[in-house]
């Protein structure tokens, strides 16, 4: 492992919020390129909001600087990235890009992107000469702005929040003023293909998965088939509390379950419907069942993921436009040939393929998502066959090491600097 700086690259990367527990993808990314021997700086444009970080949060070595989350709470900071930007000679065309956002997007968090991005392009050190950003709402507003300031050029890695719900001329002005995007599902590979004119500025780029940190999956599980009110059958459920999860479609279709299947049903992750979870749990009567767990570290989550029989995630779009990409969770649950059953939107047939590395329903059907539970909970010897199938396409298909050499490629590209050992002479497909 090569130590951070001896390949010379040196660039910031900027985040919406650090450490945070629902982002291992990011995390995993980040330790991987410090291994590759990239010297990053992390900046952040939100404070973390959870007690717990995983592990890789530890061992990740980059610097942290938090940007003013809310710019009357540093407004001295704030001062002097005005006062130091003014004087820049390329002020007048950050400002008269800024005038044409702002009368199309007349919000406040236009002015705080501003803020943040002259806070941002006033403090970034001078030997950091590259950007890239995670995300390309607000973060990647902030970016722009900073790039245009200080003539520095950057790159993003786009998800599924951000593709959907960010306008189309945004999304087709911040593509143009980048030097390159990824992004990990084929749906949002398309969408921005479209916007930027050219299948080449944008590459498909799945995060994959480290198995590396990973224990080996259990060879096999108890039959549990959900015959035995003393040993029921355990599902689980991993994921932000937030409407496109689907977990209002799982309550309802747990509650639907036949009295004779005795079942447990665990759900880890905070967010903001979780109250109203908990009440719809105790509405259709099955709160004796279930469990909320809130936010977990990994090693906890993957403890959860070994005793567990079955993993369900019903994704859908949410009323905003919100939807998943392709969740790491589904991933994860894979590297423990735990069974899945999830929706077929979005990204997720990308990774499962309905009847061979699990089973799909209609998203928002959750009559449909209860038949299926019900009958994957009386078939253990279906759960067997399914999560070997996930975890073979995992580790043959999924792994994270191909991103990676895209990655340490193309960023030492953008910032000059020489090859590292860890890159590979092909991109990703």
């Amino acid at each position: 492992m090569q130590e951070p700086g001896e390949g010379g690259a040196r660039l910031a990367v900027i985040v919406k919020g650090y450490p945070r527990l629902s982002e291992t993808f990011i995390a995993q990314e980040l330790l991987a390129l410090e291994e590759r021997g990239l010297t990053l700086e992390i900046w952040s444009l939100r404070h973390p909001t959870e007690r717990h970080v995983h592990p890789m949060h530890k061992k990740i070595r980059a610097r942290v600087t938090y940007l003013p989350e809310y710019l009357y709470q540093e407004p001295w900071r704030v001062l002097k990235g005005l006062a130091w930007s003014i004087r820049q000679p390329r002020f007048t065309g950050l400002m008269g890009a800024f005038w044409r956002d702002l009368k199309r997007d007349l919000t406040a968090n236009r002015l705080r992107r501003l803020g943040q991005a002259l806070v941002l392009a006033r403090e970034l050190p001078s030997a950091i000469r590259h950007l890239h950003v995670h995300y390309l709402h607000t973060p990647a507003s902030v970016v722009r702005y900073a790039a245009l300031l200080t003539g520095r050029t950057w790159t993003f890695s786009a998800h599924a929040k951000d593709i959907w719900t960010t306008p189309d001329w945004e999304k087709r002005e911040k593509i143009a003023a980048s030097l390159w995007g990824v992004t990990c599902t084929k749906d949002g590979a398309r969408n921005l293909a479209a916007l930027a004119g050219s299948e080449d500025k944008i590459t498909l780029a799945y995060h994959g998965l480290d198995l590396s940190r990973f224990p080996p999956p259990p060879q096999s599980r108890p039959p549990r088939d959900g015959a035995d009110a003393e040993d029921p059958v355990r599902i689980l459920s991993v994921g932000r509390a937030v409407a496109k999860k689907g977990f209002d479609d799982l309550m309802r279709a747990l509650g639907a379950l036949p009295p004779d299947l005795h079942w447990r049903f665990v759900h880890v992750g905070g967010g903001e419907l979780l109250p109203r979870m908990k009440e719809q749990v105790r509405a259709i009567g099955i709160a004796g069942k279930v469990a909320f767990l809130g936010p977990k570290p990994q090693p906890e989550v993957i403890a959860l993921l070994r005793e567990a029989d079955l993993f369900v995630l019903p994704a859908k779009t949410a009323s905003s436009g919100d939807r998943d990409g392709l969740p790491n969770v589904i991933l994860e649950a894979a590297s423990q040939r735990l069974a899945i059953l999830a929706t077929d939107f979005a990204g997720i047939p990308e990774f499962v393929r309905n009847g061979v590395e699990g089973v799909l329903t209609p998203p928002g059907d959750w009559e449909a998502l209860s038949n299926a539970v019900n009958l994957l909970a009386r078939d253990p010897e279906r759960r067997h066959c399914l999560g070997s199938a996930a975890y073979e396409r995992l580790r043959c298909h999924f792994g994270m090491d191909g991103t990676i050499d895209l990655l340490e490629r193309r960023l030492r590209a953008a910032v000059g600097a020489s090859p590292g050992a860890g890159a590979c002479a092909a991109e990703l497909a």
